[in-house]
C-alpha cells in the first residue's frame, strides 16, 4: 500500500469517525425537538452544549493532524449548530 493509499484511508476514516459522532449528537437534538414539553431540562442543554464543544474539538484535532480539510471540518460543525440554533429557537418559542 502506498503512502498516499494509507493517508486517504486515513482521512476516510477520521471522516466517518466524526460523521458518526456528529450523527449521535443529530439523534440528541432531534429527541429533544420530539420533546419539547422537557424544556426547562438545564441537564439537556448541559449536555448538548458539552457534546457540542468535545465535537468541536475533536473536529479541531483533525484538522490539525491533516486528517480531514478545514472546509469540511467546519461544514460538519456548521449544521450541527444551525440544528441546535432550531432547538433553542423551538424550545424559547414553547415557553
Amino acid at each position: 500500500m502506498s503512502s498516499s493509499d494509507f493517508m486517504e484511508q486515513l482521512n476516510l476514516r477520521a471522516l466517518s469517525l466524526l460523521q458518526g459522532d456528529a450523527d449521535k449528537i443529530e439523534k440528541l437534538i432531534e429527541v429533544q425537538m420530539e420533546n419539547l414539553a422537557t424544556r426547562k431540562c438545564p441537564l439537556y442543554e448541559e449536555v448538548l452544549d458539552t457534546q457540542m464543544y468535545g465535537f468541536s474539538r475533536e473536529v479541531d484535532f483533525a484538522v490539525r493532524a491533516g486528517l480531514i480539510d478545514e472546509a469540511v471540518g467546519k461544514e460538519i460543525l456548521s449544521k450541527l449548530e444551525r440544528n441546535l440554533a432550531v432547538l433553542y429557537e423551538a424550545l424559547n418559542v414553547k415557553g
